[in-house]
């Protein structure tokens, strides 16, 4: 086995084994949700209605560098929102979308702001995923989104869709994870809380910019 082949069959355990993670814990239920890998000839990606908790690993989805679904089960209909983060940040090397309960709750109860979905209330939120915009409602798949997050892809590490939940990006599959999960976190905090809690002041929020490179 080459060293490649190796780099892919571990992304693909990785994947998998983090699909299962989330399932089990709850932050994605029945088929929603997808994730996917940057690899050196393109990209690695869950099937279309696969279910996180039961990924196999030879079934992933393989799209080559032309974008052409050449092996494992049908890819994911959020393909195209997968690419465009990729054209446009560089760093990002695996795509990360659920349904998770407390964000999507988030989205109907009513957001902080449009250019920040909740405002900085923990330096963990500010580290791990920072500034997380809004994108307005459209249906599972819709062309207008992949455009509307591809062009926020190089500015921010997440996004939340309306009703639909997060998608965010990191250099791996467990850093992407692991962003989420403060996300969700944070979100679930936000809603137990009456009165809402004070953000981190701007001089803490550049405090943490600093100290661990990182952009809200």
């Amino acid at each position: 086995m080459t060293a490649a082949h190796g780099d892919e069959a571990r992304l693909r355990d990785e994947i998998c084994a983090v699909g299962a993670s989330l399932h089990a814990r709850g932050y994605t239920t029945g088929t929603a949700g997808n994730i996917s890998a940057r690899l050196a000839d393109g990209w690695l990606i869950t099937p279309t209605d696969a279910c996180l908790g039961s990924l196999d690993p030879a079934r992933l989805a393989k799209v080559n560098a032309q974008q052409e679904w050449i092996s494992g089960d049908k890819p994911s209909k959020t393909l195209a929102l997968h690419r465009g983060i990729y054209a446009r940040n560089e760093q990002a090397r695996c795509v990360l979308h659920t349904h998770s309960t407390h964000l999507v709750a988030l989205t109907l109860a009513g957001v902080a702001s449009a250019e920040a979905v909740l405002p900085p209330i923990t330096p963990y939120q500010v580290m791990k995923i920072g500034r997380v915009p809004l994108i307005p409602y459209a249906r599972p798949g819709a062309p207008r989104v992949a455009e509307q997050v591809a062009a926020l892809a190089a500015e921010v590490r997440g996004v939340l869709l309306e009703r639909l939940g997060p998608v965010v990006w990191a250099p791996g599959v467990t850093q992407a994870c692991h962003a989420l999960e403060e996300l969700e976190e944070t979100a679930r905090l936000w809603l137990l809380l009456n009165p809402r809690p004070a953000p981190l002041s701007e001089e803490q929020v550049a405090e943490l910019e600093s100290a661990f490179g990182v952009r809200w």
